[in-house]
């Protein structure tokens, strides 16, 4: 497959599911999709949200494209299965499934709250377990399919702001790489997608550099899935500054501030 990274929406997909929905990137890519001919679940809380996309989202002429919501809590574990396979017939099939959902509540210094903690480990990282375990299989059967995650530079190191929402995003890339190791020889992708900062609902308020727009986010991730790319930096010059970072040794790491 050719290196270069179009960002044209939708193709080659013909039926995806976006988990993760209802706004930020999530939202960017179901329109993205949809306007270019995929048939697109998008699974979301909030039903009125995803009566706001289905209602206002611009498909191609001919009918092409399609959006049809699902209101799911993702941490419903037992109703997961029988969702899945509901959405498959609903769909005609499965190409593609994006796990987006994710949470990041505040948290204060020398704040230790558990709740907040297993919330996004359950959110961010066992839920999509969940959802993409039954993808694995279903396309590990299918011998083809895209898999993948969005999860984030939080995950390339334990930074002391927010030790829980850091290691969920380090697990789910962990996951991701055992995913693709896994399913590679059956002919599926998995696809790790790392965006610094976006500018989205669980972002509000804070001041964080090179912040992006999730139209840009979501551009950036469904042109690394046709890229035939393992994973990568959204926007790309991450790449270089996770990696200083990363090299940071641990004892002057702990003295900084990031």
């Amino acid at each position: 497959m050719s290196a270069s990274l179009s960002t044209t929406p939708g193709a080659p997909f013909g039926t995806a599911i976006v988990v993760g929905a209802s706004s930020g990137i999530g939202e960017s890519m179901v329109r993205k999709l949809a306007a270019g001919g995929t048939r697109v679940a998008a699974i979301a809380r909030r039903k009125s949200e995803l009566d706001r996309i289905e209602s206002s989202v611009q498909l191609p002429a001919g009918g092409a494209g399609k959006v049809i919501g699902y209101a799911h809590d993702v941490r419903d574990y037992d109703a997961t299965p029988a969702l899945f396979d509901r959405i498959v017939q609903d769909l005609g099939g499965c190409d593609l499934i994006v796990y987006n959902a994710g949470v990041m509540p505040r948290i204060e210094e020398s704040e230790y709250d558990f709740t907040k903690d297993r919330e996004m480990i359950e959110v961010n990282l066992l839920a999509a377990m969940c959802w993409l375990n039954l993808a694995s299989a279903h396309m590990e059967a299918q011998r083809k399919g895209t898999i993948c995650g969005i999860s984030s530079v939080a995950g390339d190191r334990g930074r002391r702001g927010n030790p829980a929402y850091h290691t969920s995003k380090a697990g789910l890339t962990t996951y991701l790489e055992a995913l693709r190791n896994r399913l590679s020889r059956y002919g599926v992708s998995v696809v790790t997608v790392k965006p610094g900062p976006v500018d989205t609902p669980m972002t509000k308020g804070l001041k964080l550099p090179l912040m992006i727009g999730v139209d840009q986010a979501a551009d950036g991730a469904l042109a690394l899935m046709r890229s035939g790319a393992a994973e990568g930096y959204v926007p790309a010059v991450w790449g270089p500054i996770m990696w200083v970072i990363r090299n940071v040794p641990s004892v002057l790491f702990r003295r900084t501030n990031i």
